[in-house]
């Protein structure tokens, strides 16, 4: 059972700018809090924090208020400025630094913002790492830093590294539409598709610090592929607001999402005997069809909890080197311990090329179930344990569809939202079944229109 914990959800503390819980006060505390957690933890006084944010215009005050509770626990925080999620995972294994800090908000829009800490292995902290900072939390705040910070050069390591994977100049006449949904990934990606070579359409590029993730990036597929259909390209690529997130679109404009990519990857891998214990790593959100693609490959599936953290420390636990979720989070082991949606683009990328095959047809790998998800606001997150009429509804729903098909229902560790998935045989079995679990939902909780 994972700790209790009041702000941290399944990735990080998020919410809106100026709000209860995200606002420069408590980003001062929070700071002081994690950097007392690391002196406890062993770590030294001085010891390096490197700090990287998106486009987010509250992201420099956050800043400046989370290294100002750095530093009131003696350690040395540092900032890349604007870069994404995967860069400060990069510097923190590469500089020896005690912890690294990213201020975002990921997907949500521009008026909400976050803050997520890794470790001094460059991965995200655990349920437990993250419930005693919230014990060692003070009781108000100091001031925040002031005048500005030193600069560390995060963003040239990360696309130097994304670069070899494929080599410079790897990447001529492909056509690539690039959407950066206005955050982290706006210089990042493009620098680095650009010298691979590639003939590139940009979207999402210009982000102003109010822009981030509006009506463009991952959330939003549909610009992406009328605009690789308009410019005749092979793919799209789009990131979140902090580019751990890959969601691609095939020369026909059609989305992929992480399910497709993990199978991709996760095939290719097999087939080359690169998968370490013929294992993928995947959430309890990845649609059941993924496991029937890697199973007749002759690998196998595992799941944990909705978030990539959890997909990483199983990983690691397991020694594997592939996993991810569906919202298109992809973990590659071998790069980096966390989601980076560049990364994953172009292991799709070098996929492609050594079968000489289009998206379109390599994702015809994976055969999903019918699936079917509602997302429903709610006034309050009562425990489902709690609850009478739900939970019965659950049991009698999974009943009925037995093996041939699922149920997961869940509240959202960021939002105030009830998640309903059903899986089928068939799109009747499924929506009849989704209603049925939303209208239970609906006699039992305060349920928002």
């Amino acid at each position: 059972m994972a700790p209790s914990r009041k702000f941290f959800g399944t990735d990080g503390v998020r919410g809106e700018y100026g709000g209860a819980v995200m606002n420069d006060e408590f980003a001062w505390r929070l700071g002081a809090a994690a950097g007392r957690f690391v002196i406890e933890s062993g770590g030294t006084k001085g010891g390096l924090v490197v700090i990287g944010r998106d486009t987010r215009a509250s992201g420099a005050a956050l800043e400046r208020a989370i290294a100002g509770g750095l530093a009131s626990a003696g350690l040395k925080p540092e900032t890349g400025g604007v870069v994404p999620t995967p860069a400060v995972s990069l510097a923190v294994r590469k500089s020896g630094a005690v912890l690294g800090v990213v201020i975002t908000a990921s997907h949500n829009p521009a008026a909400d913002n976050g803050i997520k800490f890794f470790g001094s292995r460059g991965s995200k902290l655990s349920d437990e790492q993250e419930a005693r900072i919230e014990e060692l939390l003070p009781a108000s705040a100091g001031s925040a830093w002031t005048g500005p910070l030193v600069e560390r050069d995060l963003r040239g390591p990360y696309t130097e590294l994304a670069t070899r994977l494929l080599g410079p100049q790897s990447l001529p006449g492909w056509k690539i539409v690039l959407d950066a949904a206005n955050g982290a990934g706006a210089v990042t990606s493009r620098t680095v598709l650009a010298a691979l070579g590639a003939d590139l359409t940009l979207i999402g590029d210009r982000p102003d610090g109010h822009n981030i993730n509006a009506g463009v990036g991952s959330q939003h597929p549909e610009a992406l592929g009328q605009a690789v259909r308009n410019a005749g390209a092979r793919l799209g690529v789009a990131h979140d607001g902090d580019a751990d997130r890959c969601v691609l679109c095939d020369e026909t404009g059609d989305p992929l999402d992480g399910d497709e990519i993990l199978v991709i990857l996760a095939l290719e891998a097999l087939a080359r005997n690169q998968l370490a214990n013929q294992e993928l790593v995947v959430t309890v959100q990845s649609n059941l069809g993924v496991d029937a693609a890697i199973r007749a490959a002759g690998g196998k599936v595992v799941r944990t909890p909705v978030g990539d953290r959890y997909v990483s420390e199983r990983m690691q636990a397991d020694n594997a080197v592939l996993g991810g979720e569906s919202s298109g989070h992809v973990v590659c082991a071998d790069i980096s311990p966390t989601g980076d949606g560049l990364v994953a683009a172009l292991k799709v990328i070098a996929a492609m090329r050594r079968s000489n095959r289009p998206l379109s047809e390599l994702r015809r790998s994976l055969k999903k179930f019918p699936q079917e998800t509602s997302a429903l606001r709610v006034r309050e997150k009562i425990p489902l344990e709690k609850l009478v009429v739900l939970p019965a509804e659950i049991q009698s729903v999974q009943t009925e569809l037995g093996d041939r098909g699922r149920v997961l229902v869940r509240y959202s560790g960021t939002e105030p939202v009830l998640r309903l998935l059903v899986e089928g045989e068939s799109n009747d079995v499924v929506g009849r079944m989704m209603g049925r679990l939303v209208a239970a939902a609906g006699r039992e909780l305060r349920v928002e229109q």
